[in-house]
């Protein structure tokens, strides 16, 4: 559990969701990217898939080193630059996985757009605080 002491104290940019939102959300999400990935890995083809691989542990990776930044070191910066590159290493995912199943790739679109959100709220507390 995150403890939101922290979090609570900052200015948040407008359009900020209550902090319950972010649970399910998240939930949906983490679904639809193992949905995604058990359809690329499960999908046979002739495609070479290993920069699918490579491009989804990167995006991975990225993801779950957001939460300690922000949360735990407030390095709200560096959270920035992690989101940033989440959102280029999502759209090289989305691209790969969609060369061997559109509906693999498709799956990681709203996957996407939560993050082009939380990099809009990243920043917006990054210039706030």
């Amino acid at each position: 559990m995150i403890d939101l002491t922290w979090y609570n104290t900052l200015n948040l940019p407008a359009y900020t969701p209550p902090s319950w939102i972010f649970a399910p959300v998240w939930s949906l999400i983490y679904l639809s990217i193992i949905v995604s990935f058990l359809v690329f890995v499960l999908k046979p083809t002739l495609i070479d898939k290993k920069l699918g691989y490579v491009v989804f542990l990167i995006q991975a990776f990225l993801n779950v080193s957001w939460m300690p930044v922000f949360f735990i070191f407030h390095q709200t910066r560096t959270a920035l630059i992690i989101l940033i590159l989440l959102c280029i290493f999502t759209i090289f995912n989305i691209k790969e996985f969609y060369k061997v199943s559109k509906f693999a790739g498709l799956l990681l679109v709203p996957y996407l757009i939560w993050l082009l959100f939380a990099t809009y709220l990243s920043f917006g507390v990054m210039v706030l605080n």
